[in-house]
């Protein structure tokens, strides 16, 4: 009797300069119990020439949606996808230019009594950072085989790990009870989801399988021309946890978080929008002592910044 799948593999496609190469490692898997579902985000790369070399090796579905819904809202995107879904439990949400290391599928199921038992909705692999050639340029990076989702979150913030989307796997009950929000270019929205999804509780580590996630000149981690708005989203991150989840991390982990905001302010002070929605959060806090002390940083930040600027216009004039 065959053993039943209980994971969905979903790809939301928009390029296909390394497509082939995902399909490749799901193809091949040593274990094959999973269905791919591949959703075309109205991409003007046509997908189908490379689904088909591998349509035979692995079950594909694929979706062809008329809208483009990625341009303003990745995580809409990711919505639409998932509800192709059929009856799998378990899901990833694989980037289109991402590999799978080709145990990763025979590892999640060699784990998946241990993480029921658990009651655990987040699962990750280890993961190793590689360019547009294939090649390593970090090193392989595994957790604690179980982590409290907020304790990751703040090795993150620290600067002691990192993490994407396509290293996880997610209970589908989880991802379609809470939904992945909606944060621009999906930055942090990842992270959101494993608190979310992980109800704040705990992450489950498969340390023996690693992902691959390319990081290049057209992946929005590797594009330094969205600096500004990944610094917006990362700002509404911060700011989501403060306002709908602050009981759920202590005195210090607020303030660390709060600081995080203050950041994302000072590196676009021109953006008043960031500016008023800081402000609103300290009045609602009643801390007008610290906004206060945010308001003299501000200040000298830009008089640092006139100053700088006008050395530098002195200078040319030299």
């Amino acid at each position: 009797m065959m053993e039943e799948n209980q994971i969905a593999v979903v790809i939301p496609f928009f390029k296909k300069d390394f497509f082939d190469k995902t399909l490749e490692s799901l193809s091949i898997q040593t274990n094959k119990r999973f269905t791919v579902y591949v959703g075309n985000d109205a991409s003007p790369d046509d997908p189908l020439e490379i689904i088909g070399r591998y349509s035979n090796m692995i079950k594909i579905r694929y979706t062809n949606f008329d809208q483009n819904l990625g341009a303003n809202s990745l995580s809409k995107q990711w919505q639409r996808c998932l509800n192709q879904v059929d009856i799998e439990e378990w899901v990833i949400i694989l980037g289109d230019d991402d590999v799978l290391g080709m145990n990763c599928i025979a590892e999640f199921y060699t784990h998946l009594t241990n993480i029921n038992m658990e009651a655990i909705d987040v699962i990750r692999f280890a993961s190793l950072v590689i360019d547009s050639q294939g090649k390593a340029i970090s090193e392989v990076q595994r957790h604690p085989v179980i982590e409290n989702s907020i304790r990751f979150l703040f090795r993150k913030i620290n600067g002691n790990a990192r993490s994407s989307i396509s290293e996880h796997i997610f209970k589908i009950s989880s991802v379609r009870k809470y939904k992945f929000k909606d944060l621009p270019l999906a930055w942090h929205t990842d992270d959101l989801a494993l608190l979310e999804f992980s109800n704040f509780g705990n992450i489950f580590s498969i340390n023996a399988a690693v992902v691959y996630i390319r990081l290049s000149k057209i992946s929005i981690s590797g594009r330094n021309d969205l600096s500004r708005l990944k610094n917006t989203s990362s700002f509404l991150f911060y700011n989501y946890l403060l306002k709908n989840y602050s009981t759920r991390f202590s005195k210090m982990e607020k303030r660390v978080l709060l600081k995080k905001m203050e950041k994302r302010v000072l590196d676009d002070k021109a953006n008043f929008i960031l500016f008023s929605k800081l402000a609103l959060l300290y009045f609602r806090k009643y801390d007008m002592p610290g906004f206060a002390l945010f308001l003299l940083d501000f200040s000298r930040n830009i008089r640092n910044s006139y100053h700088s600027r006008l050395k530098g216009y002195k200078g040319k004039m030299k």
